[in-house]
């Protein structure tokens, strides 16, 4: 039995990996909430079932769950009995960039807020088949991340933020498919900075989108984001496709972007 430990308000995150765990391994084998429980079923009992037949815990960490009551039960027991029976793994999952609880710090964690979705999975997968789950070669650590909040459907803010160390190159491409005609855009946070719209470019994976640029002399830091607005002239809906930054003079890469 694989137990899946979370907080509803993590549902969006954790929703997919659940599916791909229930194809792997079979949903019979996971306990996951949204299939493991079901209306009329006691949900103290049924967790207590699970919990029983649980090889391997994996506890989802972020802000929501370590605020939950009932999730911190759960990992809590879980791991004093991980601590005393080798047949069980208990295994953290960071899906943000929340505080680790200091009792888990000893213990290796799977990171999917510095690595990514698709890796974390992989190494979630590896955890369950007994695969050591190291990976040779550096694994990238992307420092800059871009939180999108949607204003309405036809306005967003973007914030270009770096995590944890200054980033002296601070340009960025914002892609998405409306036209320069119907969009405008201005850096919130800057009075001087550079701009421009590029239709049409190929990015790597072939696919097509349009660019703004923007870029300022300084750094970004953590404290010191780069905020840009976006707007639609006509109301219609923001396209947004994803969001890069420059690594060199002229080499762009994807950052994650994070809806806020």
């Amino acid at each position: 039995m694989i137990f899946f430990s979370h907080t509803h308000s993590d549902k969006q995150i954790i929703e997919p990996i659940a599916q791909i765990f229930a194809n792997t391994f079979g949903q019979e084998n996971i306990f996951y909430d949204s299939w493991s429980i079901q209306p009329g079923d006691g949900i103290i009992d049924k967790m207590s079932e699970g919990l029983s037949k649980c090889k391997f815990f994996f506890f989802f960490v972020s802000k929501n769950s370590l605020q939950s009551s009932m999730v911190q039960l759960e990992w809590q027991n879980m791991l004093m009995r991980a601590s005393n029976n080798t047949g069980i793994k208990f295994i953290p999952v960071k899906l943000d960039d929340c505080l680790m609880p200091i009792i888990l710090l000893q213990t290796l964690y799977i990171d999917v807020y510095g690595k990514g979705l698709e890796y974390a999975v992989r190494q979630m997968v590896d955890v369950v088949n007994g695969r050591n789950t190291y990976s040779p070669g550096l694994q990238r650590y992307e420092n800059v991340r871009g939180y999108v909040t949607k204003l309405s459907i036809s306005e967003v803010n973007i914030e270009f933020k770096a995590e944890s160390y200054a980033e002296p190159i601070s340009r960025y491409l914002i892609l998405l498919d409306n036209n320069e005609s119907e969009i405008e855009f201005k850096v919130t946070n800057e009075s001087m900075y550079n701009n421009s719209f590029t239709s049409n470019i190929q990015l790597n994976d072939g696919t097509h989108a349009n660019a703004i640029f923007i870029g300022v002399s300084r750094s970004t830091t953590p404290t010191f984001p780069l905020k840009v607005n976006v707007k639609s002239k006509t109301n219609s809906p923001i396209q947004l496709k994803g969001l890069m930054r420059a690594t060199s003079d002229d080499q762009f890469s994807g950052i994650p972007l994070i809806h806020v």
